[in-house]
């Protein structure tokens, strides 16, 4: 009997093979273990995507959701509210212009880089990732220096979820208050000291007379550190391991940096960090043979989507050269990733400077730890032996 669980270790392990059976034999799948229906074909997830007004964020779009959060921030808002929210936090992005970031992005990266000279073996996420990662969302949201590594462990909390009781447990919802509290810490800074970042420019952004509320300042700002530290700490790990894995793609990339943009594009469809996250149905909805009610919750498998042979030819292959247009590897919709930008720019530079000090590794763990999380995935620990 097919079981999918999504807090269930072997999906964290290799969701891959499960996807390939729900796609081909089970497209619309209630998942007992995680009271949820799960859509796994590429065009269902677009469609939910952009239906909003069926397949609502306003539960929540975590997998296992943490307390208080939603209808505050981007992902847990539908529109109008949603489309409100993303116009006043798209103006402070703006205004904290990307260009003048991609300097000290790249110093960040050379540091970090550079104390891996010399190594045989490393941890890629404990020596270099989570650093830089951590240091370029403190350079971007104006975070006061000091806590960087606190602040970091906190983030990667947030987003874990415990495999047995299915939900957060003591830790993930301690981990968050501090969060919360540590952000509000800041906000009062910034609103008596404006600075150009992106704290000051949200706690001040406003169109017609409209400004964010406190809550959803806090909640905001909250939700970025987190995402800015694990979606993109998960993200440069996987694509890590990808070019680990592969040393056609890690040979090519390293002759010609200008093909990293490609890889890293290929690397969000392959195998992005952001595989699952969830929807409420605000009405019945039948799919594929089966009668989904409202107030059911639906996860959207976007790691399943991304490789969909009805929409992504050899979807299992790594291919740098591919430009898969259309992946979901920000998600979608609505809801697509107001980082991607940042995300992009920061992943690309990273990798072009740790180039230049390790063009040349290979993966040494064959059984990678996991981290416990039924929305992202990815490793966390990263062994590379230098060649």
């Amino acid at each position: 009997m097919f079981s999918f669980d999504p807090y269930s270790p072997a999906i964290d392990a290799d969701p891959f093979p499960f996807y390939k059976t729900l796609r081909d034999e089970a497209p619309c799948f209630w998942s007992p273990e995680a009271q949820t229906w799960v859509l796994s074909r590429y065009a269902d997830i677009v469609s939910a995507g952009q239906d909003w007004q069926t397949y609502s964020s306003a539960k929540g779009n975590l997998m296992t959701e943490l307390p208080g959060r939603a209808g505050a921030t981007l992902g847990t808002t539908d529109p109008p509210r949603h489309d409100r929210l993303r116009g006043l936090i798209q103006h402070a992005f703006m205004k904290r212009n990307l260009e003048s970031l991609s300097g000290p992005i790249r110093d960040i990266a050379a540091t970090a880089a550079a104390d891996l000279a010399g190594r045989r073996q490393f941890d890629f996420i404990g020596d270099f990732s989570s650093k830089f990662t951590v240091r370029v969302l403190f350079a971007a949201l104006g975070l006061p220096l000091g806590d960087e590594m606190t602040v970091r462990e906190k983030a990667v909390l947030m987003v874990q979820s415990d495999p047995h009781t299915r939900a957060k447990g003591p830790e993930h919802i301690a981990a968050y208050n501090w969060m919360t509290d540590y952000a509000a810490g800041v906000i009062a800074e910034r609103r008596a000291r404006p600075l150009n970042d992106l704290i000051s420019h949200f706690s001040t952004a406003e169109i017609d007379g409209d400004r964010l509320d406190e809550r959803e300042v806090l909640l905001t700002t909250t939700t970025l550190i987190m995402a800015g530290i694990e979606s993109l700490g998960g993200f440069m790990s996987m694509f890590a391991l990808n070019l680990a894995d592969h040393a056609d793609a890690r040979r090519d990339v390293v002759a010609d940096p200008a093909l990293l943009q490609e890889a890293v594009e290929e690397s969000l469809r392959f195998n992005t960090s952001a595989q699952r996250f969830r929807r409420c149905l605000q009405k019945d909805v039948e799919l594929h043979g089966q009668q989904m009610r409202a107030g059911d919750f639906v996860c959207l498998a976007y790691g399943s989507g991304n490789r969909d042979e009805r929409q992504f030819p050899d979807p299992d292959r790594y291919d740098i050269r591919r430009k898969p247009r259309g992946h979901l590897g920000f998600g979608g919709g609505v809801h697509a990733c107001l980082g991607t930008a940042i995300a992009r720019l920061s992943v690309k530079v990273a990798f072009d400077e740790f180039h230049k000090v390790v063009p040349d590794y290979r993966r040494v763990q064959e059984h990678l730890p996991w981290m416990p999380s039924s929305t992202f995935r990815s490793p966390t620990r990263l062994e590379l032996a230098v060649q």
